[in-house]
């Protein structure tokens, strides 16, 4: 393919073009698919992100989860990523309740979301170096354990440093289960018959709409727990999931992606180091961050805005609502055929998201849950195309042994938006009011896509040989995708 400032660069031995070149030509044998088959096949996605199929020929949920060994990771991993959904909503309740400060309350979710944010990456570079179950069974063990402390510490009314520093191990150690079922699913294709399945696809979509649907959950659950159990019951609820959950899901080593993976990619060890080398992942870094100072804005100014119309129950059904805006539109792109280039498509639900945000201010100061709601199911719409478009772009553009690595990069990028806005709308919400802190995700969106449109060129899709470019070594260098 042709780099950004050289020729275009020769496919790596092994690679699919390499042995296209190198396998002598010969018949296929009777009833088997034609090796020739283009990209741009009706069986298999384009390059750009397009996908195209047979008339009559759609991948939906039930083709996706006939796949052979799908199941038996995709309801695992269901169940282990309930907590995730769960911590940030608790922490805000317990420490505003023992505490009385929402800025307290919000800088210990912060600590939180940035140990999880900077730690993630970490978990998932060891991950594809170690085994999904040689990181995972430590990671749910120390978290059952740190959520535990906070909950005790908060509860016998530890000052604000104590609450801080036991936050951080409880974000650290939080198991990364939405990104190794991403590596599964990927894992699981291009292990397959077809490794450019247009399930591929699909599979991103229902891990999308599996993601919202935690959101819906979560944090309706944790709010119940907290407020009608008592203000510990979310986090102790949290633990347990964690425990529960993350050990079912080591448990199905079948479907793990093979330790070592990486050591039979072609690329010389020094080119290897870091996701980053792909140069569409810090823009998407970027773009998720967006996203992530969504949820957390929304979580904190939701739960402010509930307890300042005398409501306080409210938040939880709020923010659900918001999360299910978000889930049904990823169901509904997960069922559809979607033409064009996925970096175009990007580019357009983007400016979508800040354009709905940028209402949120003006509707709160109207105190009505109906109409906030309903501006917040549309927030939720707006956000689940550019969270699937995000991740496709991910798994097409990162080479294979970097693809956990890469998805905990998105999902650390969003921990950390949502850390930083839980602060600043924390801190809005105790100063000039709740109404405030929903400005919160128009800024930070409002500054995502500025980046995103400033930088679209890095958003440089895989050629037509399932090859891209990577950094190394300050240049440009050709690694194989699948």
């Amino acid at each position: 393919m042709r780099t950004a400032d050289g020729p275009r660069c020769a496919a790596l031995p092994g690679s699919r073009k390499d042995r296209a070149v190198s396998r002598p030509s010969q018949p296929p044998p009777p009833g088997s698919p034609s090796p020739s088959r283009s990209p741009s096949s009706s069986a298999s996605p384009s390059p750009s992100g397009t996908l195209s199929g047979a008339p009559g020929a759609r991948p939906g949920y039930r083709q996706l989860l006939r796949t052979p060994g799908a199941r038996s990771f995709v309801f695992p991993g269901f169940a282990a990523r309930q907590p995730f959904a769960m911590l940030t909503m608790s922490i805000v309740l317990l420490v505003e309740h023992a505490s009385g400060s929402y800025t307290l309350a919000g800088t210990v979710a912060a600590a939180a979301g940035l140990s999880m944010a900077f730690c993630a990456p970490v978990s998932g570079k060891l991950t594809d170096r170690y085994g999904q179950r040689t990181v995972l069974l430590p990671s749910v063990l120390l978290h059952t354990a740190a959520v535990a402390l906070l909950s005790v510490l908060a509860l016998a009314g530890a000052p604000g440093w104590a609450l801080v520093a036991a936050a951080v191990p409880t974000g650290a150690s939080i198991p990364q289960i939405g990104p190794m079922v991403r590596a599964r699913w990927s894992h699981l294709f291009a292990t397959g018959p077809d490794p450019r399945s247009p399930l591929q696809h699909t599979a991103t979509a229902f891990e999308s709409v599996t993601d919202e649907f935690t959101f819906v959950v979560g944090p309706v659950l944790a709010a119940a727990l907290c407020t009608g159990v008592h203000p510990a019951a979310g986090l102790a609820a949290e633990g347990v999931l964690t425990l529960a959950g993350g050990l079912l899901f080591a448990a199905q080593r079948r479907t793990a992606p093979p330790v070592g993976h990486a050591d039979r990619t072609g690329l010389p060890r020094g080119r290897r180091a870091s996701a980053l080398r792909a140069p569409a992942l810090p823009v998407l870094v970027a773009a998720f961050f967006g996203v992530g100072a969504v949820f957390g804005g929304m979580q904190v100014s939701l739960t402010a805005f509930s307890e300042s119309i005398g409501r306080p129950g409210l938040s939880g059904v709020l923010y659900g609502v918001f999360a299910a805006g978000n889930m049904l539109a990823g169901v509904v792109i997960g069922m559809v055929h979607l033409r064009g280039p996925a970096q175009r498509r990007l580019l357009v639900a983007y400016p979508l998201l800040v354009a709905t945000a940028s209402g949120l201010w003006a509707v709160a100061g109207l105190e009505s849950a109906a109409a906030l709601g309903g501006l917040g199911l549309a927030v939720g719409v707006c956000i689940a195309p550019a969270l699937i478009t995000g991740f496709t772009l991910a798994d097409a553009l990162v080479p294979r042994e970097a693809r956990t690595e890469a998805f905990t990069w998105l999902t650390g990028a969003v921990a950390l938006g949502q850390a930083a806005a839980t602060t600043a709308a924390g801190r809005l919400a105790d100063g000039p009011g709740a109404r405030a802190g929903f400005l919160v995700p128009l800024a930070a969106t409002a500054l995502a896509c500025a980046t995103l449109l400033l930088l679209r060129r890095w958003l440089r899709p895989a050629d037509s040989h399932g090859v891209i470019t990577v950094r190394a070594g300050g240049r440009l260098v050709p690694a194989p995708v699948d």
